[in-house]
């Protein structure tokens, strides 16, 4: 079992990382396998962080946080392979739905994202073709803006003040997109890879940047993991049972000497180094000393979570195959963003949905009851009355999560880029950052966390000489 508090205070160590989600335990592991002394410090009472699975009476073991493994994602393909779990294509076959104005739209799905409107074949979708022409060219326009944006300095584009300035829904208003036009950007702000904002909460420069260091057009939603992309971090965690301790949300980290002092649930542990794997705004929850940097504070508090829940209904079997679909809907449902298939292979049938940005907000103000009826009525809306009937029905929200605050990751608010964007993955001395928003590449997919991980291992390793 991992160690609960206990009140012996151990011995100098090399590393203490704070934060067990995935970032965190492989951080730790690779410093272990390093032959460095590491103490993993996490505040909740179970490891995994956004990687976080339930078990349901069908026999499923639902993954309630991320679940997917783009095409592109070689290193969490990977992991994967050393851990030796197998995993399966998300099921694309057949035709979707783009549910816009009260009425569904059945479309198969388009090769190229770019090609498609949000997915969609749009020659399929059977919308006004003067509508769908202008919808077509504000994307053009924005893929253009994606490929300026450089992914490690987006402050450094030309003209980037004025981008950074301007939020998504100004933007699109300049380019007189009306809702058709402007929805495929909107839906990338509430669920494309970064997640969980309105379109007047960010600026057009973090949703190109979002798109340039996430792109959706390299299928970051191709792979399941058979019995749940949870197990990585179950069998990261019985390595690590050791040196991991719950229930322990750090408070203070003070630097002194040449190393660390860090203070957590009554006890303290002195390091050569420490490595902050959680949330931007979490990271607010800790006192420092010597404090953080003005321009780091400032970027840290114009950095929110995004506001996210995830669906998850489970059914006897995928009967929408059956009529030729797919499982996926997107459109201005009121209550649903997205529905995925991700049934199992030779198992029961399961869809799974989020509700996103300030639908998520209204839908948690909301009686239980209700929630449920809002959620089962826009499965109706798509795939037909025996959507309303599942077996079982999981409701996961994730800004009801105190250790994270929101889901998939944190974006950044208008003007924060150009001003205290260079603060982005500085260390503070002997302090490093990971967790999956401190990534170069893939941030608030598990593929980023990795990354992360990684790089704060190589610059422990710097710092420790």
């Amino acid at each position: 079992m991992v160690s609960p508090v206990a009140v012996n205070v151990p011995a100098s160590l090399d590393v203490v990382v704070i934060g067990a989600g995935l970032s965190g335990l492989l951080c730790a592991h690779e410093l272990r396998r390093l032959g460095l002394a590491v103490r993993l410090l996490e505040a909740r009472g179970r490891s995994g962080g956004r990687m976080h699975g339930q078990p349901v009476g069908s026999g499923l073991r639902l993954d309630l946080g991320g679940q997917w493994v783009g095409a592109s994602h070689r290193r969490l393909l990977a992991l994967l392979e050393a851990q030796g779990l197998r995993r399966y294509p998300t099921h694309y076959e057949g035709e979707g739905i783009f549910h816009w104005n009260g009425r569904p739209h059945r479309a198969g799905i388009e090769h190229g994202f770019r090609d498609s409107l949000l997915f969609f074949s749009p020659s399929q979708l059977n919308l006004p073709p003067a509508a769908l022409a202008r919808t077509l060219a504000v994307q053009e326009r924005f893929e253009a803006l994606v490929d300026a944006v450089p992914p490690e300095a987006p402050w450094s584009l030309p003209g980037a003040e004025a981008l950074d300035r301007q939020s998504i829904a100004a933007w699109l208003e300049g380019q007189g997109a009306d809702a058709l036009a402007g929805y495929p950007l909107a839906w990338l702000a509430r669920m494309g890879g970064s997640g969980g904002f309105e379109p007047w909460e960010s600026s057009i420069l973090h949703l190109a940047w979002t798109q340039a260091v996430a792109p959706q057009h390299q299928t970051p939603e191709a792979w399941l993991v058979e019995g749940g992309i949870t197990q990585v971090a179950e069998r990261l965690t019985q390595e690590l049972e050791d040196v991991l301790h719950l229930h322990c949300p750090v408070e203070a980290i003070e630097q002194e000497g040449g190393g660390v002092r860090v203070r957590a649930a009554g006890r303290h542990w002195r390091a050569g180094a420490a490595v902050v794997a959680i949330p931007p705004p979490l990271r607010l929850g800790i006192r420092f000393d010597p404090p953080l940097p003005a321009e780091q504070q400032a970027l840290l508090q114009r950095s929110p979570m995004g506001a996210m829940v995830k669906v998850l209904a489970v059914y006897p079997d995928p009967f929408w195959r059956r009529e030729g679909l797919n499982g996926l809907g997107i459109g201005d449902l009121p209550c649903l963003e997205l529905t995925v298939d991700s049934s199992p292979p030779g198992g029961p049938g399961l869809l799974v949905g989020f509700i996103a940005g300030e639908r998520a907000v209204r839908w948690a103000r909301r009686p239980e009851a209700e929630r449920r009826r809002l959620v089962l009525a826009d499965l109706i809306r798509l795939w037909g009355p025996r959507a309303g009937e599942p077996r079982e029905l999981l409701l996961h929200d994730w800004c009801a999560e105190p250790w994270s605050g929101g889901a998939f990751t944190s974006f950044l608010s208008p003007g924060t880029w150009c001003r205290h964007g260079q603060a982005w993955r500085q260390s503070h001395g002997r302090v490093v950052w990971a967790g999956s928003e401190a990534s170069r590449r893939w941030p608030g997919y598990f593929e980023g966390a990795i990354e992360a991980g990684l790089a704060a291992v190589e610059e422990v390793q710097a710092l420790l000489g």
